[in-house]
């Protein structure tokens, strides 16, 4: 691997791992916000038997979690670049006695498997943080079964993910931040008309499919959306930390205010919007 994706990955593995503590302490909402997500990539897969299914970047757990509830003989492996997320994964597993799962950390553009090893793949929000997209369709494709299935989730477009545009965009807009190039990991990477059909075709992937799936974020009150938003996003901590406080207070008090100009009574449903990719191997 090139040194500058071995950068990108190793980057990816400490920030991941630094706020595996947050992903934890929040996992109730974050799973009750996903939910209809893991949903769709578990009707499209139809788990069940005993298959050998991949869930990549599977962090605290899901979609894996859930597709090892549908098998009968079959095993979920799941894997992460971050050891602490995989940690948070065990544990969910362990509580909710889900035995026929395991757990690797490994990189989606090196997967240590043979070619044709699994039946499906999943991977929810994690295309867009691979060092590099291509090569991780490409190995996606490569350990899969012939007519193996394959499901992915990305973000839509700023304009419709509400959720984070009303913090990381003040943030922008105070601190005088300039977006990142359009390549560069990060949520909204992969939301261009096109890209991701073009990146999943030129792996030889056949069906390929796109849906738009709304979402709402039930975040309840403006403190607690702020205190979630501040704990688990990485991007945002790490321009928070260039602020002195008067400008974090001045952020957090303009984000409070676009909260409440769309929820008044503090009780905020916030619109966020994915995409779900499906293919099959030829």
């Amino acid at each position: 691997m090139e040194k500058q994706l071995e950068l990108i990955r190793d980057q990816q593995k400490e920030s991941w791992n630094i706020f595996s503590a947050g992903w934890k302490k929040w996992d109730h909402l974050t799973m009750g916000f996903m939910k209809e997500l893991g949903e769709e990539i578990l009707n499209y897969l139809q788990p069940g038997g005993n298959q050998q299914i991949l869930d990549i970047a599977g962090g605290t757990g899901e979609p894996g979690l859930s597709i090892a509830k549908k098998l009968n003989g079959g095993k979920v492996l799941i894997t992460d670049i971050a050891d602490h997320m995989l940690d948070v994964a065990k544990e969910k597993a362990e509580g909710n006695n889900i035995l026929n799962v395991e757990f690797m950390v490994c990189d989606a553009c090196e997967l240590p498997f043979d070619d044709n090893s699994f039946d499906a793949v999943s991977c929810r929000f994690g295309f867009m943080f691979f060092p590099d997209m291509q090569m991780a369709a490409n190995e996606i494709y490569r350990v899969l079964k012939p007519e193996g299935r394959f499901a992915a989730t990305v973000w839509n477009i700023p304009e419709k993910n509400f959720w984070v545009t009303a913090t990381m965009g003040t943030i922008m807009r105070n601190m005088n931040i300039t977006p990142p190039p359009p390549d560069t990991p990060g949520m909204f990477r992969c939301a261009k008309p096109g890209r991701m059909k073009e990146i999943i075709n030129k792996s030889e992937f056949r069906d390929y499919n796109e849906k738009e799936v709304s979402l709402t974020m039930n975040a309840g009150t403006a403190e607690n959306y702020w205190n979630f938003m501040t704990e688990v996003g990485a991007p945002i901590v790490a321009a928070l930390s260039q602020a002195d406080d008067q400008m974090i207070a001045k952020i957090k008090a303009e984000v409070f205010d676009q909260v409440h100009q769309k929820f008044p009574d503090d009780n905020l449903a916030l619109d966020a919007s994915a995409l779900v990719l499906t293919a099959k191997k030829q």
